[in-house]
């Protein structure tokens, strides 16, 4: 996936850091970053003139960590910025990356599988 972005090193730094990739690769002024085992999807940041923007990304990450609070505040500390808290039933947290591409951290895989639960039992 590449990202375009004002400082790919700010942001590389900052998704590396979250999501516990390393650099792989420089290309000219483009980083990219993956897991460290290579398992899973790389993130090219290239640069690209900043701009004004105006409406929601079109497309955006959800996140699905073992712990959505811990995650959230990780995330918080790092530089990124909390923009909504969803209603307790969905149990997601919406923050914006440092130069504010929006993002979702879900709840957990394992309190997912008991909200549906309960909402299977609540349906019969």
């Amino acid at each position: 996936m590449t990202i375009d972005c004002a400082d790919p090193e700010r942001l590389a730094a900052f998704w590396g850091a979250l999501l516990g990739y390393r650099r792989e690769r420089t290309f000219t002024s483009s980083i990219r970053i993956g897991p460290g085992d290579g398992h899973g999807p790389v993130l090219l940041f290239a640069p690209q003139d900043p701009g004004t923007k105006a409406v929601k990304n079109r497309l955006h990450l959800d996140l699905r960590p073992d712990n959505r609070e811990q995650f959230v505040a990780r995330a918080i500390e790092l530089g990124a910025s909390r923009i909504d808290w969803a209603a307790d039933i969905t149990k997601w947290t919406v923050l914006i990356d440092p130069e504010g591409n929006e993002f979702c951290v879900l709840q957990s895989a394992q309190d997912y599988a008991r909200f549906l639960a309960s909402k299977e039992v609540q349906d019969h």
